[in-house]
């Protein structure tokens, strides 16, 4: 067996801050997903519909003009995970929708993802998601 069939898999790519990032970075975790042998897994959309909040937000909210975001997908055979890097500071939060008409990219997060949360990089922050994988018993 070669070194690239083995777990954990990990795809890391850089977009502009650009709107046309938001359906490339979804084209890039759907590849991914048949590319791992999870093509026909049932909660690959709910993974796409995260990816572009996340990928949004960082576009809205996290990448000031002139720079981008990264992108990471990694599959370790249990967990799932999706992480969007960015520049920019703040916090984000889930904001109550039936009181604010926008921001409901990280209500779907939450609702749709078995986790999620934010951590600090330096820049920045990385915002991120995880669902438990086929082999982990969803």
């Amino acid at each position: 067996m070669n070194e690239e069939s083995q777990l954990p898999y990990q795809r890391d790519q850089f977009y502009a801050r650009d709107r046309r990032s938001v359906p490339a970075a979804r084209r890039l975790v759907q590849w991914a997903l048949f590319y791992w042998g999870l093509g026909g897994w049932e909660r690959g959309e709910d993974v796409s519909l995260c990816v572009s909040e996340l990928a949004t937000n960082a576009l809205l909210h996290g990448a000031p003009p002139g720079r981008g975001f990264l992108l990471r997908v990694r599959y370790d055979g249990d967990v799932l995970r999706v992480e969007v890097h960015d520049s920019g500071g703040g916090e984000p939060c889930v904001r109550d929708c039936a009181v604010d008409e926008g921001g409901r990219g990280l209500f779907l997060v939450a609702a749709l993802a078995d986790k999620w949360g934010v951590g600090q990089r330096d820049p920045g922050k990385v915002v991120w998601c995880e669902f438990v994988g086929p082999a982990g018993g969803a």
